[in-house]
C-alpha cells in the first residue's frame, strides 16, 4: 500500500532493490570518420545520480546511447556488476529510458503504458496491473489511469513515461534531456519529483543534460564532456568552485578569466603577474599544476567570490574601477565593473554593499586569493 505525504510518495512494499553498479572503460565511438566519443571511462555507482553534461555533439547522448543498446561501441566494455552487456540488444538490458519526446504510445492509457513492458517481459496479467497502479500512485497519476497521453498535460506526460521506465524495477534509469520541453516552473517541479523518487526509490541515474543548473540541482556527480571526452568528473560543489580548464570554468556558470602569467611556482599555489603588472597568488587547478615559471595562463574568479569593498577594506586582490553595467536580479545584484582593460563581473547578495551604487559610480572590488583558480589558458 502506498501513502501520499505532500509531494513525498513512499510505499509500505519494499522498495526498488535492483540497481546495480555500472562501469564504462575506454568507450570510442565513431560516426563515418568522425570520432564521436574518444575513450570515455566512468562508474555509475548503485544509487547514485551521475549527470553527463556538456554543449551540443560533446558526445553525452551517444554515450547513453551505448549504455542503452540503441548504438554499440567500436571498443571498451559496459560492464553491470562486472558483466560485460557490449552486444546485447536494447531489450536483453535490463534499464528504464525516458527521452525528451517521452515516446508514449498514444492509442494506449497511461496504465496500460506502464503496463506494457511488464506484457513484453509476460508478467501475469493481475501481477502487471497491480505493478502498474503501484507506480502510477508513486508518481501522482493514480486518479489518471484511463486518459491518454492527449489528455495529460507534459508534466503528466513525463510522470506516465518514468512510471513505465521504473515498473520492471532496471538495473539503472537512463534519461536523455527528459525536461527540455517543459516551461520553467514544471521543470523545477520536474526535478525534485525525480530526485525524491530515486532516494524514494533507491535507482541509479544515468541523466544527460546541457542545462547547468539542472545538472548543479540534481546531481550527486557531474561529468562534464566537451568533444566527446569526459574533461571533469566529480561533485556539483567540486566541479564548480575547483575547474580543471577554462573550459569547464566557463561552461558551468558564469566565472571572471583574466590573462596572467606565472611568476613563481609552488606545490599547490602559483604567484601571477595579471596584464596591468599586478602580482598576486592563487591555488592551481588540477591541469594547472603543469604550468611553469613564465607560462602564460588564466586566472579564473566567480562572480560571487568578488566583493564591492567598502572604503576602508581591503582583500588580496583589490582593484579599483567604475560600475558600467548594475541589475537588480531579486536575490542578488549583478555589476561589471570596468577596470582598465578588464571587465569584472561582480554579485552581490549583501543589499547593504549595493546601496546608493549606480552605472558611473566608482568602486573598489577585491577576492581572497583562495578564491581563485590557476587555468592553463
Amino acid at each position: 500500500m502506498l501513502n501520499k505525504i505532500g509531494t513525498t510518495y513512499t510505499s509500505t512494499e519494499s522498495t526498488l532493490t535492483s540497481s546495480k553498479n555500472l562501469q564504462l572503460r575506454n568507450i570510442v565511438k565513431h560516426y563515418g570518420n568522425f570520432l564521436a566519443v574518444k575513450d570515455v571511462s566512468f562508474d555509475l555507482r548503485a544509487g547514485e545520480f551521475l549527470t553527463l553534461l556538456g554543449p551540443s555533439g560533446s558526445g553525452k547522448t551517444s554515450t547513453l546511447m551505448m549504455v542503452a543498446g540503441f548504438e554499440n561501441p567500436d571498443s571498451g566494455t559496459i560492464d553491470v556488476d562486472g558483466r560485460n552487456i557490449v552486444g546485447l540488444t536494447a531489450r536483453e538490458r535490463n534499464f528504464g529510458v525516458v527521452f525528451q519526446g517521452y515516446a508514449l504510445f498514444p492509442h494506449m492509457t497511461a496504465l496500460q503504458n506502464v503496463e506494457f513492458p511488464l506484457r513484453m517481459r509476460r508478467v501475469a496479467r493481475d501481477e502487471r496491473r497491480r505493478l502498474a497502479l503501484e507506480m502510477l500512485e508513486r508518481v501522482g497519476l493514480s486518479s489518471m489511469t484511463d486518459r491518454r497521453p492527449r489528455q495529460l498535460s507534459g508534466g503528466q506526460q513525463q510522470r506516465v513515461a518514468l512510471a513505465r521506465a521504473l515498473v520492471f524495477r532496471p538495473d539503472a534509469l537512463l534519461l536523455d534531456e527528459p525536461l527540455a520541453a517543459l516551461d520553467r516552473s514544471m521543470r523545477e517541479r520536474m526535478q525534485y519529483e525525480i530526485k525524491n523518487l530515486q532516494h524514494t526509490l533507491g535507482i541509479s541515474i544515468l541523466f544527460v543534460t546541457h542545462d547547468q543548473e539542472e545538472a548543479m540541482s540534481m546531481s550527486d556527480r557531474i561529468a562534464v564532456m566537451n568533444e566527446g571526452q569526459i574533461v571533469q568528473i566529480g561533485s556539483p560543489k567540486s566541479v564548480y568552485m575547483q575547474p580543471d580548464t577554462a573550459f569547464v570554468a566557463g561552461f558551468l556558470g558564469e566565472t571572471n578569466m583574466m590573462p596572467c602569467h606565472i611568476c613563481e611556482t609552488g606545490p599547490e599555489r602559483a604567484g601571477v603577474k595579471l596584464i596591468d603588472g599586478r602580482l598576486g597568488e592563487a591555488p592551481f587547478s588540477r591541469d594547472g599544476s603543469l604550468l611553469k615559471r613564465d607560462d602564460k595562463a588564466l586566472l579564473s574568479v566567480r562572480p560571487e567570490k568578488i566583493t564591492l569593498l567598502r572604503p576602508s577594506e581591503t582583500a588580496d586582490f583589490t582593484f579599483s574601477g567604475v560600475v558600467k553595467e548594475h541589475t537588480f536580479v531579486g536575490r542578488y545584484s549583478r555589476s561589471v565593473v570596468e577596470v582598465g582593460d578588464m571587465a569584472i563581473v561582480v554579485v552581490t547578495a549583501d543589499t547593504s554593499r549595493v546601496e546608493g551604487i549606480s552605472v558611473g559610480s566608482s568602486v573598489n572590488v577585491g577576492w581572497a586569493s583562495q578564491a581563485a583558480r590557476i587555468l592553463p589558458s
